[in-house]
């Protein structure tokens, strides 16, 4: 996620601080990763300078003057772009856990002790997204499905991966 274009999608409701960005950001995408006020501060003073953002009005507060910020039309062009343009989508071709795998059968470990412990952490992690997608409003529900889907391709990669450690083991110990 583009943490720029999301302050600025953000600020297409009306002008704001900095700290309600950053409330209205971990509120919506920041439940596992909330944003650090830095992070909001100097993504902001990027945003202005390239353009898409302008100081709205500066008022005084008891420490440094508190600056709220509107989106510009440049901003705006900026986001409708990063909105109509696909993500590329991320095949995982060099992966650490196959790493892992193929480095334990070259090296005479268990590879399958790798997969099963992975296999337990998946479980778990989908366990938790499960209860977490039962407490959440809607939108929480459709990020932790997003993330569930993931962990069953990953736990169907272990599933096939385990029934063919005998096959891999024989090619990269030729």
């Amino acid at each position: 996620m583009t943490i720029g274009h999301t302050l600025l999608g953000l600020l297409e409701s009306g002008p704001r601080h900095g700290y309600d960005l950053k409330r209205a950001f971990d509120e919506r995408f920041g439940h596992d990763r909330p944003l650090h006020y830095g992070q909001v501060y100097s993504t902001m003073a990027r945003l202005l300078k390239n353009g898409l953002v302008e100081v709205d009005g500066v008022e005084p507060g008891g420490g440094p003057e508190r600056k709220r910020y509107a989106i510009t039309d440049a901003g705006l062009t900026d986001v409708e772009q990063w909105l109509a343009s696909p993500e590329k989508p991320e095949p995982y071709l060099h992966n650490t856990l196959y790493t892992k795998v193929v480095l334990a059968l070259l090296t005479d470990r268990s590879a399958q002790n790798i997969l099963d412990t992975q296999r337990a952490e998946h479980l778990r992690l989908m366990r938790e997204l499960t209860r977490r997608k039962l407490d959440g409003d809607f939108a929480d529900q459709l990020i932790c499905d997003h993330a569930l889907f993931h962990l069953e391709a990953d736990l169907r990669w272990l599933e096939l991966t385990a029934a063919r450690l005998d096959q891999l083991r024989a090619e990269v110990t030729a």
